[in-house]
């Protein structure tokens, strides 16, 4: 889909032109998954060459960070900030004096409220920089938003794991303990959450180490038509960039926190269930024991004619079964 903006809002490219220049108000075109037409056309009206998606995921930094005849080629992975099933897809620009293409494949909220804000006259908008810079701050507020949102569902996970023997029900002791099955299935949400998040920060922690070569690149490479605001505004994005960078490695040390108390606690579990086949192996022993002794076929026994014999055997097996019973209770093994 192709859309063009100026400082007023939007521009009118019903009639966009095969061939030459583009209305002076025309500063930011903006191609959300485009169509080789549309980006026939848009390289045609600017004699601008608008990167492929293949080129936009190049991983180099050569590839990412260029240099053009006339301006800059621009690309980095950004996040789809769909929690569900997040994905990196690549964002590009190509960055003139005149002129600003950015290319992506994916709905950003960022890019509506920048488009929002043209309309309100909310910030400057006169100038592709100017344009520039508003994506820049939304961007960086967009995955600001994102980890925020990780760093509450982190704290709700933890007290998940943290206070998994609880039961929801109000008002329940501490050892009022969910059914074995519930349990397993319990925590196998909590580590397929931790698992979820995990790899919603990686893709969040690519998105801001693309910003954060992007930015300081055009800082030096546009310095030459750069005023005093615009220097102050890319050392803004630098330094909350960095900070957002801070945030996001403790919200990775507490997922790998999480991870090993969620694994720790698995453990505790398995454990129990061998201490409870432990137990029952222990008590099943004695009985055992007896029955087979009795249970021989010697013709000179001496318990073999006496009429006592079968219940002395049978309170025999049982006291054998109920002593280890009683020490393991006492032990608190179970």
């Amino acid at each position: 889909m192709l859309s063009i903006h100026g400082p007023e809002g939007v521009v009118d490219h019903s009639a966009l032109p095969r061939r030459g220049d583009l209305p002076p108000e025309a500063v930011w075109i903006d191609l959300d998954d485009p169509t080789a037409e549309e980006a026939e056309r848009v390289e045609d009206a600017t004699g601008l060459r608008v990167p492929s998606r293949q080129a936009l995921s190049e991983v180099e930094s050569s590839s990412r960070l260029r240099r053009l005849k006339n301006g800059l080629s621009l690309s980095t992975p950004m996040i789809t900030f769909d929690q569900a099933d997040s994905q990196l897809k690549p964002l590009g620009f190509v960055l003139t004096r005149d002129r600003l293409v950015t290319v992506r494949f994916h709905e950003l909220r960022a890019f509506q409220e920048v488009k929002a804000r043209i309309r309100r006259g909310d910030g400057p908008a006169a100038s592709s920089t100017e344009i520039f810079l508003l994506l820049m701050e939304e961007l960086v507020d967009s995955l600001a938003d994102a980890l925020e949102e990780m760093g509450a569902d982190l704290d709700s996970l933890s007290s998940r794991i943290f206070d998994f023997d609880v039961s929801a029900r109000p008002g329940a002791r501490p050892d009022d303990r969910k059914p074995p099955r519930r349990r397993d299935l319990a925590l196998r949400r909590i580590l397929r959450g931790i698992g979820r998040r995990g790899k919603a920060l990686g893709k969040i922690r690519s998105s801001l180490l693309g910003l954060g070569r992007i930015v300081p690149f055009v800082a030096a490479e546009c310095e030459s038509f750069l005023g005093g605001e615009a220097d102050a505004r890319f050392e803004t994005i630098r330094r909350d960039i960095a900070s957002l960078d801070e945030f996001e490695m403790r919200l990775s040390e507490n997922v790998q926190f999480l991870l090993d108390a969620a694994l720790g606690l698995i453990s505790i579990e398995q454990n129990n269930a061998f201490r409870v086949l432990t137990v029952v192996s222990v008590v099943g022993v004695p009985p055992t024991l007896i029955a087979s002794m009795y249970g021989m076929n010697f013709k000179a026994m001496p318990e073999l004619d006496w009429a006592y014999g079968y219940p002395y055997a049978l309170a025999l097996i049982a006291i054998s079964a109920i002593v280890p019973i009683v020490y393991f209770k006492v032990k608190g093994w179970f």
